[in-house]
């Protein structure tokens, strides 16, 4: 079964998803895991973090927050943080707490992309909770500071999507989970609708709304950059910022 159908305007409707990223206190500083989807599957070979589609039983099942700062995706959150509770807990073996589980951004990919996801990320404290596979969609796992996992991807040990790569990266200037709980309890969750442009030299551009060139993919128009550049065979560049030149 595709996971794209058209909407009502002919672009197509993404998938409901959650991803959750697992957090602990390792002996170079905060860890993530990071497990590796099987090949074949959606995002099959890639290094993401535990998730994936939203059942009918987590809209069942799922209770909205006092704490939630999500506007109008409040429900839309409170049913992804159920999914991500139970991806963890069936792909990696991990019990979360639901209480305490963050919502950190929410993603949702080009019209082109073959697979299409509507997927909220969640952050959660691990602890020492022990990781067990369930062998099907995932076959391998390894936790791993940001900065380390960003340098494996250069280094052509592990692939990455550009969702995970982003996340990664603005996670890397957080010294443990708690700092990055905060972070992420304290905001509204970060969105990236994204377009694909090229660079006259053909690099692709993921480009995500409010980014100057987002709307017509002129990448040379000044103002807010919101981008990442994933050069094939070379390391991917993100440049996130505002107008006025702050950093995210």
């Amino acid at each position: 079964m595709s996971e794209v159908s058209p909407g009502p305007d002919g672009e197509p409707v993404a998938t409901p998803a959650a991803t959750v990223v697992p957090l602990r206190t390792g002996t170079a500083g905060m860890e993530v895991l990071l497990v590796r989807r099987r090949q074949g599957g959606a995002f099959g070979g890639l290094w993401v973090f535990p998730g994936g589609r939203v059942e009918p039983a987590d809209a069942a099942s799922a209770v909205a927050l006092a704490s939630d700062r999500v506007g109008e995706r409040g429900t839309e959150v409170a049913v992804a943080r159920r999914a991500a509770l139970r991806e963890a807990a069936e792909e990696a073996g991990l019990e979360l707490d639901g209480q305490s589980i963050v919502v950190h951004s929410w993603w949702l990919p080009p019209k082109e992309a073959p697979k299409r996801y509507s997927t909220g990320f969640f952050l959660a404290e691990a602890g020492e909770a022990q990781v067990t596979l369930d062998r099907e969609e995932v076959r391998e796992h390894r936790w791993s500071t940001p900065r380390a996992a960003l340098a494996a991807r250069d280094a052509g040990e592990i692939g990455l999507a550009p969702p995970t790569w982003i996340t990664l990266w603005q996670l890397r200037r957080f010294p443990e989970p708690a700092a990055a709980l905060a972070e992420a309890a304290a905001r509204p969750p970060r969105e990236f609708v994204t377009h694909l442009a090229r660079e006259p030299g053909g690099c692709e551009v993921v480009l995500w709304e409010g980014d100057a060139g987002y709307l017509d993919g002129d990448l040379i128009r000044p103002g807010p950059r919101r981008r990442l550049r994933v050069p094939p065979g070379a390391p991917w560049e993100a440049e996130l910022s505002s107008e006025g030149g702050a950093r995210w």
